[in-house]
């Protein structure tokens, strides 16, 4: 019965629901497709006017900022204001005679005319069938003025070398690990910023970076986590590979510094540190967020790939020294972590890695 009951429920809200519905496709039928076309068109009007006028402030604040650097005089400013509000204004009269002409177009007909406005840097793509239905999806960025002075560039980081552990009284050639076959890979986010007004000389590089530091176990030995003693033992049959890789995420920041080239135009000016000697030192400070150890061996004439994952005493808390020199768009890069890589242990190992960075502008 309660089956029923809710069956006739959901039928007379389907019914009501749909009624509605068909009300409402009916007091829209009234409409032509173009008559929402021309409403669309006399919004975008008032958007033309606001863009344009938003255009002309970003230009005049450029004119300020030169005249302020004293590169123009207060006669030379007053003047180029005035040549972008004639040039705003014209562009404003310009672009809504263009929506006119649109709006006159549809009223005199009913269907068969795409009005798409590309005058704010967009393309359009529009499909539809014999209904005059249609859809567009606007592709595209607005053309706005440059910005006068940009003193914050973005960069992707990555990284790539090699990775191994400085151990106290342990040269690297008597290293447990690999020298070729450890490594890292580093991924990350960076801002640049010019930290004096007049100057690009000296620059503060801050982000935020995946760091992945790899150990590759030699002399088939393996990880073993001993009531929080971390060592190296023997495996007890012949080991394929063993390696033990972390997971870190850190916010790096460094004093870069080097000379740059200043390229001045008439509404905007940059430096370039393209081709140019860059150096930069600082750190890091930031979390393990994983870590685990990958065997692979033979046991009964089958292969094995064992990963185990946590459970090593990895430090959760990971900071370090960082620094890189660069002439190019390739830097050659250091870092070291001053945390030990495991906490609590007789004998500290601590991340060093030596390679490449790919994110000089």
């Amino acid at each position: 019965m309660n089956t029923i009951t809710r069956l006739v429920v959901y039928a007379i809200v389907i019914m009501t629901f749909a009624t509605a519905q068909a009300q409402e496709t009916k007091v829209d039928s009234t409409k032509t497709a173009n008559h929402y076309k021309i409403e669309a068109l006399e919004d975008l009007k008032a958007k033309i006017e606001k863009e344009e006028r938003e255009f002309l402030k970003q230009e005049i604040e450029a004119i300020n900022q030169r005249l302020d650097a004293k590169q123009i005089t207060a006669a030379k400013a007053e003047e180029l204001k005035k040549e972008a509000a004639a040039k705003r204004a014209a562009n404003i009269e310009n672009r809504m005679a263009i929506i006119d002409n649109k709006i006159a177009l549809l009223a005199r007909n009913e269907s068969g005319y795409e009005t798409n406005d590309n005058s704010g840097g967009y393309f359009s793509i529009s499909f539809g069938n014999d209904d005059n239905e249609s859809k567009s999806i606007r592709v595209g960025k607005k053309n706005k003025p440059r910005k006068y002075d940009r003193r914050t560039t973005t960069d992707v980081v990555f990284a790539i070398g090699f990775n191994n552990t400085l151990i106290d009284e342990v040269s690297l050639d008597d290293s447990p690990y690999k020298l070729a076959g450890s490594g890292f890979i580093e991924l990350g986010y960076a801002w640049k910023t010019r930290i004096f007004d007049n100057t690009n000389f000296w620059r503060l590089k801050y982000g935020f970076s995946f760091q992945w530091n790899k150990l590759d176990i030699k002399d088939n030995n393996y990880l073993v986590n001993t009531d929080g003693d971390i060592s190296l033992q023997e495996f007890p049959s012949d080991l394929n590979k063993a390696k033990f890789r972390t997971t870190n995420l850190v916010f790096p920041v460094h004093i870069e510094f080097g000379p740059s080239k200043k390229i001045e135009k008439e509404n905007y000016f940059r430096y370039s540190t393209y081709q140019k000697l860059k150096i930069g030192l600082g750190g890091y400070a930031g979390f393990n967020i994983g870590s685990m150890q990958k065997l692979k061996y033979k046991e009964d004439g089958n292969r094995v790939k064992d990963k185990q994952r946590g459970g090593f005493e990895v430090n959760e808390f990971v900071y370090g020294v960082s620094g890189y020199v660069a002439l190019g768009g390739v830097a050659l890069y250091a870092k070291y972590d001053l945390n030990p890589l495991f906490k609590d242990q007789a004998v500290d190992q601590n991340n060093i890695s030596i390679g490449f960075r790919f994110d000089m502008d």
